[in-house]
């Protein structure tokens, strides 16, 4: 997820942003590839940022009047795999600006129906809905994650196991079940929604480790967050 286009590069807050925002996938609606990959026990990423307004001043999609830093923000960038990103740069009139706009701001649509994200009538049903996740999370972490006794062996596999599918499970699993407690807050007790933001923090601190590689500890994922539309 690089760019090297000077004050046009976007800083490490924008790439999150980024991120959140297409939870991992590239956002050309008719594409909707996984921007997270794992071949073996090696795992990458093939997101790249592309500008809606170009970086540079020639071309269909160029505008002089507009800043540097202005085209590295946040509005003017899209996450892209990397054949879109080759498409919309290398055919700049079948792809004007306008048109990109509207992908980014679709794109959130179209996940909420890929990812099952919906209103729900009942404490119930949302449980039904994130109670998978949080249990591939949970499992996951505690077979991979940094607290087994594999951390202790030099030769295990499991560090690159558990990073791979950080990236290919966890980080959209997060962003899927932030989406779902945002749109069914209405059924969260006042109890669980501190829960919530608590989590929401989480996943930003976790999102900053992972993907803009940041040494911070961060905030620990609240386990009250399992317990989410229970009702005794």
């Amino acid at each position: 997820m690089t760019c090297k286009r000077g004050k046009a590069n976007p800083d490490s807050h924008t790439k999150l942003r980024l991120f959140a925002d297409s939870a991992g996938y590239c956002q050309n609606p008719d594409c909707n590839t996984n921007l997270f990959l794992a071949v073996g026990e090696t795992e990458f990423h093939i997101a790249e940022m592309a500008h809606i307004i170009s970086a540079g001043d020639d071309g269909p999609r160029s505008n002089q009047k507009v800043s540097k830093e202005l085209k590295g923000d946040f509005t003017n960038l899209i996450l892209l795999c990397p054949t879109c990103h080759t498409k919309i740069d290398k055919a700049e009139l079948e792809f004007p600006k306008n048109l990109i706009l509207t992908w980014k701001l679709n794109h959130s649509q179209k996940l909420n129906s890929l990812f099952n994200i919906k209103q729900c009538n009942s404490r119930s049903e949302v449980r039904q809905l994130i109670l998978p996740m949080l249990n591939e999370n949970r499992t996951i972490f505690e077979i991979y994650g940094p607290l087994t006794d594999e951390r202790f062996n030099p030769e295990s596999e499991m560090p690159k196991v558990w990073k791979s599918k950080i990236h290919q499970i966890i980080l959209p699993n997060n962003r899927k079940l932030l989406a779902i407690f945002d749109k069914n807050y209405n059924l969260l007790q006042s109890s669980e929604a501190k829960v919530v933001e608590l989590f929401r923090q989480h996943v930003l601190d976790f999102e900053a480790r992972h993907i803009n590689n940041q040494e911070i500890n961060g905030l620990q994922f609240p386990n009250q967050l399992n317990d989410s539309f229970i009702d005794a």
